[in-house]
């Protein structure tokens, strides 16, 4: 049965990106010979295509029951597809995308995040992602800055020159501040102080918050736990992903001056990263527990350690069960 599963949902992704990778061709060759107004026409048209991808690989997941998800939300009634957030969350798996991408769909613009250059020569996939304006980012290392000193601000460059197109629509921009997928082999080597998540790196936020200034009206925090076991792609594809619980919950952003002393904002910014980190790990370790079951349980275990976070209580708590039944409980 899972062999099947995962044969089914690979046809439909195949068959939905081919389908798109089509339709986006057409544009990108009217976008070649398009002024600025039609460019724009078709950029709004582009992330629809992003929209209908999405939607089409959450009919896949739902109608297979790949997943059985566990949706918390806080916050949700200040989010809105008319503006625009930075997305973070921990980074374990390739299906953390996915899940992203679905459960977030309905609530913010589509998700867009910066990617390795290499990954431009991934079939279809990876051109498709280019022409909707997902960029793609040349990283260097230090023994490259040292032969090339010019190539030191590559990295900032890239992200201020992405987050102008970024400006001109609502949109949401994704960054795994982690940096690479969690193991537990990167986590023991790198001597992390959280128990489930590995250190926060800033650069990626800080260029970001300074590339879109006073454009971010929030910031959506993900934590994503797999009670039962990390799953690989395809273990997805196949449903033995098992449980997944997100934790999304919408924050305000610090007041940050992104355009004042440079070092003391990377310093604020490290903080309040930290801070949140420190969070996600400690509520990543309330749910890490198999065997927890009941959600007032799990709602007095949050409630004690944070406290009351929005408005003196949980708002819009959405728990989404395997049996596609949703409800919403003010706690």
């Amino acid at each position: 049965m899972h062999l099947l599963k995962g044969i089914l949902a690979s046809l439909s992704i195949g068959i939905t990106t081919i389908a798109v990778c089509a339709v986006l061709f057409l544009w990108w060759l009217q976008l070649a010979f398009s002024g600025a107004k039609k460019k724009q026409q078709i950029r709004q048209r582009m992330d629809r295509i992003i929209v209908w991808w999405t939607s089409s690989n959450r009919w896949m997941l739902n109608t297979l029951r790949l997943v059985e998800p566990e949706v918390h939300w806080h916050g949700r009634a200040h989010l809105s597809p008319e503006k625009w957030y930075l997305v973070t969350s921990n980074h374990q798996s390739w299906a953390d995308i996915v899940l992203l991408q679905t459960y977030l769909l309905d609530d913010i613009p589509p998700l867009k995040f910066f990617t390795k250059s290499q990954l431009i020569w991934l079939p279809f996939i990876g051109q498709a992602m280019y022409v909707l304006g997902f960029p793609y980012v040349k990283r260097v290392n230090r023994a490259q800055i040292k032969n090339n000193p010019e190539l030191r601000n590559a990295d900032r460059d890239n992200v201020f020159s992405a987050c102008e197109g970024f400006k001109n629509h609502p949109t949401s921009i994704l960054n795994f501040a982690e940096g690479t997928r969690r193991t537990d082999e990167k986590h023991e080597r790198q001597g992390s102080q959280f128990e489930h998540l590995l250190k926060p790196k800033i650069g990626g936020i800080t260029y970001i918050l300074q590339g879109m200034d006073s454009h971010i009206d929030g910031l959506v925090d993900v934590t994503i736990v797999y009670p039962d076991e990390v799953p690989t792609f395809w273990e997805l594809l196949k449903g033995k992903c098992g449980r997944v619980i997100l934790d999304i919950r919408y924050r305000t952003l610090e007041p940050l001056d992104t355009q004042g002393d440079e070092i003391r904002f990377k310093s604020s910014v490290a903080q309040w990263v930290n801070s949140v980190w420190e969070e996600k790990d400690a509520w990543y370790k309330l749910n890490y527990d198999k065997k927890m079951s009941g959600t007032k349980k799990l709602y007095d275990q949050m409630d004690k350690h944070f406290g009351k976070p929005i408005g003196g209580k949980w708002m819009n708590v959405s728990i989404i069960h395997d049996n596609d039944e949703e409800y919403q409980e003010p706690l």
